[in-house]
């Protein structure tokens, strides 16, 4: 039996006026999924457990079978673990944007959670910079990761530290933040970044260009080293992952899968689409599982770019789901999921718990649910509530070893 998990972050929306009542979902043009959705099961899984953080983190866990709940603190030791960071025990990881912000007299509004997105070599400068001129304590130390997302270390950090997701207050006020008191160890180190990057060479330049500059660091979804069981030890499973956002590769080591190198994979609407289909479907030629993520709907839903975020979903189907489901039969039975990770609405720019829909079919087991397409409707339509990650997790791999 071969598996697959296909996951399209932040697809998940409410109905717009601009699309005459419509989501994205419903407005774009899905073939491949639509016709999953009519030959497979269509339901809707809640991927964030109560009283959890609808970050991708945790909603991703639950897509691959597992909970966070009690296990995941953070985001931030996902990706150390994507970059090869080792934790020490009592290490803290956050998650280190570089950041917009506009400052207007004693108020400071969330531009952009991303700098304009930029890239790894100017964002490798900054980091620099910041390392060596801001007042870090015995321990501390900022590390690059890919593009806007960075790493910081915290050896020893009061585990009640307070924070927030950037890209779920964008073009809100964070004054707030800033001068909240269980806040304060964050913020200020957040505000130490101001002076250096302020002025510097990378940002006068970008904003010659009519650029974003990363002008602030943004401190976030720390955590310490989680530990679970793999997928070989719950089911006898081998696998994969192609995927551009660090968590994700870090969810892979955390949980056995091995991370795929795709050139081009850029998390954003540009990504090398193919590249991770072909790269998932050469792994599963000697391994049992294939998870791919796309990034693209997410960052367009948080940038409010409706069009973009249609485009991504599309993009999905053809480019994705399309060349898996086409090239999976070769393989003989098997198992396919589809899904978002959390709904990340283009109205709000940022996630919310709702349960997400999902298609699940196998190819020994094919039915006609006679849905029709696949969409947030479609699925409350269809019924059925899966509770939560590891009933999702026995849904596409069965029952659990010992």
């Amino acid at each position: 039996m071969k598996y697959a998990i296909l996951i399209g972050d932040g697809m998940g929306d409410y109905p717009l006026e601009s699309l005459g009542g419509l989501t994205p979902l419903e407005h774009a043009r899905t073939p491949n999924l639509d016709r999953l959705a009519a030959e497979g099961l269509l339901s809707r899984c809640q991927t964030v457990p109560e009283g959890m953080p609808p970050g991708s983190d945790v909603a991703i866990m639950s897509l691959l079978g597992y909970s966070a709940k009690g296990v995941l603190t953070g985001r931030g030791p996902l990706e150390a673990a994507a970059l090869g960071i080792p934790l020490a025990p009592g290490d803290l990881a956050f998650r280190l944007n570089l950041a917009t912000c506009r400052f207007e007299g004693d108020d400071i509004i969330m531009v952009d959670h991303s700098a304009g997105d930029i890239p790894a070599e100017e964002a490798g400068i900054l980091l620099k910079d910041l390392s060596a001129r801001m007042p870090l304590a015995p321990g501390q130390s900022v590390r690059q990761g890919v593009n806007y997302r960075n790493i910081f270390i915290w050896p020893g950090a009061p585990l009640n530290l307070a924070s927030i997701p950037p890209h779920d207050h964008l073009d809100k006020s964070v004054r707030a933040f800033l001068d909240d008191p269980a806040q304060k160890p964050v913020m200020d180190l957040v505000k130490a970044s101001w002076p250096i990057l302020r002025d510097h060479p990378v940002n006068l330049a970008r904003v010659q260009k009519g650029l974003r500059p990363a002008n602030t660091i943004w401190l976030w979804g720390q955590g310490s080293a989680p530990k679970v069981k793999t997928y070989a030890e719950r089911w006898g499973v081998t696998g994969a992952t192609a995927s551009a956002v660090d968590i994700i590769r870090g969810l892979a080591i955390i949980t056995g899968l091995t991370p795929l190198v795709v050139p081009g994979a850029t998390g954003a609407l540009d990504t090398n689409y193919e590249g991770k289909a072909q790269a998932a479907l050469k792994a599963l030629e000697t391994l049992d599982l294939a998870v791919i993520h796309l990034e693209a709907p997410d960052e367009c839903s948080h940038q409010g770019d409706l069009a973009a975020k249609i485009q991504a979903i599309e993009n999905f189907d053809a480019k994705i789901v399309g060349p898996v489901l086409a090239a999976l039969p070769s393989f003989g039975p098997f198992r396919l999921l589809c899904s978002p990770d959390h709904y990340t609405p283009v109205s709000l720019k940022s996630h919310v718990s709702d349960p997400v829909p999902f298609v699940f079919y196998d190819s020994e087991r094919p039915g006609r649910s006679g849905a029709r397409g696949y969409s947030e409707k479609s699925a409350l339509e269809a019924g059925g509530l899966v509770p939560d990650g590891p009933s999702l997790g026995r849904l596409l791999f069965g029952p659990e070893r010992g």
